[in-house]
């Protein structure tokens, strides 16, 4: 490697001008220049020789390895082209996250490579702008990338994807047919290569919407090209967004977008890009105003960890939880500042004729002049309305047990609507200020709890967000040592569940019987109970098995014995209503 210090000044010197290609207003913080692999790894960056952050807005370049391959002189192109990820594209977290959901779709049985295709694919409309419009010398990285490439093993050169991107930029750039290295192309390639560079072309300023067709385009590539991401292959070094979103926040990555779907078409079907009889494109809609339709857990997973988000399974489903249930809470509450009902005097002001002779204060004209003269040394009291101490409502606390047997849904993988229904009456009580005990269960001893009645939102969600997939028996031991004795602050007991709770009124292990613990839980908690059960809304008086008959008589003998408030919710989707209704009835202050 050349001088180490003289290489990072020349790279820090060319970072004001690469700025200066995009805008003289563009500001970024400066580079993290790294003169070792070392330190480049300590910066996350291994593989390419350049990464992007859009956590801080950051650019990391490994010099080593640009030196390897012979880049030194390139400074001001390759710098220039990081910081277009930042300003075009992807530009931002949920962008990338967005581009990398049209990529996945468009990719069947592929998606792995969508990280891959989606950095391709901003690559060109970047390196396209810097080229012609700013007079970079793009076309020479990849002239030097493609001479510093291991011959294949086959005899072959390079593989058909690598081959089809360089055969775009060539049409791009106007060069002789593989000026810029690449395979064999044949005429299938070629015709792909020009419907390449016009989707470019064509979708400059629309890049988001044209996504899911260069991933169409390249999928059969990708399919008969194995290799495309082997050692022999320039384009791992050109990976620089692949973990571009580590460290993001994911608001925003849930929601699928109208057109979607619809965009993983091949470009010649697109009558913008091949001039043939096809589909005319609609406008892109603003990220978030689609239909409203939304992905699992384990899809919004797959993208997160796709855009460098690391995060676990559990944390991932504690995140989408959250951010389903935050349209459904309950607005904060407001509290009112009421006034005292005895006025308070505040001052003096001049009594000038015409106002009413009853208002004079006749002590202070006095005191200020023994001979009052009416509407000049005549003073009257001005009084007004002092707030009073405003007096805080006591909240209900909620004691909330959520079955996670094998007839739930994992919340994890799929949309438990249990666990959204749970994280919108939670999340809505700890708004109005009460505190929140969460039980997942499932067998006697598979539970879950809070540490008891807590405030804390991660750890209610965590527990939510657990899954057991058990037998079904009620923890009835849970509810006996919770209300063992009267609690100081009152609570609700909410019961989410099918027919199986109706073992928690069997005996415990104590042999003491559920429904008196049900009883007790009931009078020491003091603010009721409430059962939100997948039943049929005709339950009370529809026929049906004898034990199915049983479960029945025991449901209505405890709200007819015990005073429980039983919602039949025939879909699971119903609960998100119920949740509504019952955060608002409850945790709204009148």
């Amino acid at each position: 490697m050349k001088n180490d210090a003289d290489l990072i000044d020349r790279w820090r010197a060319a970072w004001p001008e690469a700025l200066a290609v995009w805008s003289k207003f563009t500001r970024l913080r400066d580079p993290s220049l790294c003169a070792s692999r070392v330190e480049a790894s300590r910066q996350g960056l291994s593989g390419s020789f350049a990464m992007i952050r859009l956590l801080d807005q950051s650019v990391v370049v490994d010099l080593p390895l640009v030196t390897e391959l012979g880049l030194d002189d390139y400074a001001l192109e390759i710098l220039a082209h990081e910081i277009g990820h930042h300003i075009l594209a992807p530009g931002s977290a949920s962008d990338q996250f967005r581009l990398l959901a049209r990529m996945r779709r468009a990719l069947p049985t592929l998606e792995q490579h969508a990280p891959m295709v989606a950095n391709l694919y901003t690559d060109l409309f970047i390196n396209d702008r810097l080229q012609r419009q700013a007079n970079l010398r793009m076309a020479d990285i990849y002239r030097k990338l493609q001479q510093g490439k291991a011959p294949a093993p086959d005899g072959k050169g390079s593989g058909g994807v690598w081959t089809l991107y360089m055969r775009i930029y060539e049409n791009l750039w106007q060069l002789e047919k593989g000026e810029l290295g690449g395979g064999q192309a044949d005429e299938r390639l070629d015709t792909d290569a020009w419907l390449g560079a016009r989707l470019i072309r064509v979708y400059a300023n629309d890049w988001m919407l044209a996504a899911g067709r260069f991933a169409t385009l390249l999928l059969p590539y990708l399919v008969e090209d194995t290799d495309a991401l082997g050692d022999i292959d320039p384009s791992r070094y050109l990976q620089d967004t692949r973990d571009a979103a580590r460290g993001c926040q994911t608001y925003g990555a849930q929601q699928i977008e109208d057109d979607e779907e619809d965009g993983a078409i091949h470009p010649v079907h697109d009558k913008r890009i091949s001039g043939l009889d096809g589909e005319e494109p609609q406008a892109e809609a603003p990220p978030g105003n689609g239909g409203g339709q939304l992905r699992e857990p384990f899809e919004l997973g797959d993208i997160l960890k796709a855009s460098g988000v690391d995060l676990s399974d559990h944390e991932i489903a504690i995140r989408y939880y959250r951010e389903r249930a935050l349209p459904h809470l309950v607005a904060f509450p407001s509290r009112p500042a009421p006034e005292s009902p005895e006025p308070q005097m505040e001052g003096l002001e001049p009594w000038e004729i015409g106002d009413p002779l009853e208002d004079i204060d006749w002590l202070q004209s006095v005191m200020q002049s023994p001979r009052p003269v009416p509407g000049v040394t005549t003073v009257r009291r001005v009084y007004g309305r002092e707030p009073a101490r405003a007096t805080d409502a006591v909240p209900v606390d909620l004691d909330m047990y959520v079955d996670s047997s094998g007839s739930m849904p994992n919340p994890q993988a799929h949309t438990s609507f249990l666990t959204l229904a749970g994280a919108v009456i939670a999340l809505s009580a700890l708004r109005a200020g009460a505190k929140v005990q969460v039980t997942l269960w499932s067998g006697k001893n598979e539970v879950m709890l809070t540490p008891g009645f807590v405030r804390d939102e991660d750890m209610i969600l965590g527990v939510l967000t657990e899954f057991f997939g058990g037998g079904t028996c009620f923890p009835i031991h849970r509810l006996r040592q919770t209300y063992a004795a009267r609690r100081e602050r009152p609570a609700h007991i909410l019961m989410i569940s099918d027919d199986g709770i109706t073992t928690m009124f069997d005996k415990d292990e104590l042999g003491n019987s559920g429904w008196d613990i049900s009883a007790k839980a009931l009078a020491q908690g003091g603010a009721g109970g409430t059962m939100a059960l997948n039943l049929a809304r005709d339950w009370e008086g529809a026929a049906s098995h004898q034990w199915l008959q049983q479960t029945y008589d025991d449901l209505k003998r405890a709200r007819r014995e015990q005073g429980w408030d039983i919602h039949a919710v025939e879909r699971y989707e119903d609960l998100l209503d119920f949740a509504r209704a019952f955060s608002r009835r409850h945790y709204i202050q009148s």
